[in-house]
């Protein structure tokens, strides 16, 4: 999408921590968002807010997204496979607890989870992710109105 196009929010939302904390940015900056899921979830009702539910299977919503999202986009999820596909897409990719993939970090995210999962197939144990924090939701907030603002300076979102 070029440059002065709308800025829309994609959230890989089955297991998303952080939904309101991306309504309350997205409604602040007057952005669309599309929560995507495998099942339906509750998302307020707003205009700008889309449900979007997509056939169950493995990597459904995943496709849904990054056929979409673009360099106008920011996308939240947590899923290191989806993050990749995006950043090569040129969308902004945040975590839930505000972590930034970019061009930089991905390559190691991804070479990370390979690593692990192969541990685990292997039978090995490993810790599983960090629980959830306060800190990582104020990480979060952070992030993601930093991403709003770098769009808009690159002039998305007119």
């Amino acid at each position: 999408m070029p440059a002065g196009g709308p800025i829309t929010v994609f959230v890989d939302a089955d297991a998303c921590p952080v939904k309101d904390e991306v309504y309350r940015v997205a409604q602040r900056y007057g952005l669309a968002v599309k929560v995507v899921a495998n099942s339906p979830l509750g998302v307020p009702r707003e205009p700008w807010i889309e449900r979007v539910v997509v056939s169950e299977g493995p990597d459904i919503a995943d496709n849904w997204i990054a056929e979409r999202a673009g360099p106008a986009d920011i996308v939240i999820t947590a899923d290191i496979p989806l993050a990749a596909r995006t950043v090569k897409a040129g969308a902004t990719t945040l975590a839930p607890n505000g972590r930034l993939f970019d061009a930089g970090s991905i390559g190691l995210a991804l070479a990370t989870r390979n690593l692990m999962d192969d541990i685990r197939s292997a039978g090995g144990a490993t810790r599983g992710p960090a629980p959830f924090s306060p800190r990582d939701r104020s990480a979060f907030l952070s992030a993601m109105d930093l991403a709003v603002n770098r769009l808009k300076r690159a002039g998305f979102g007119g």
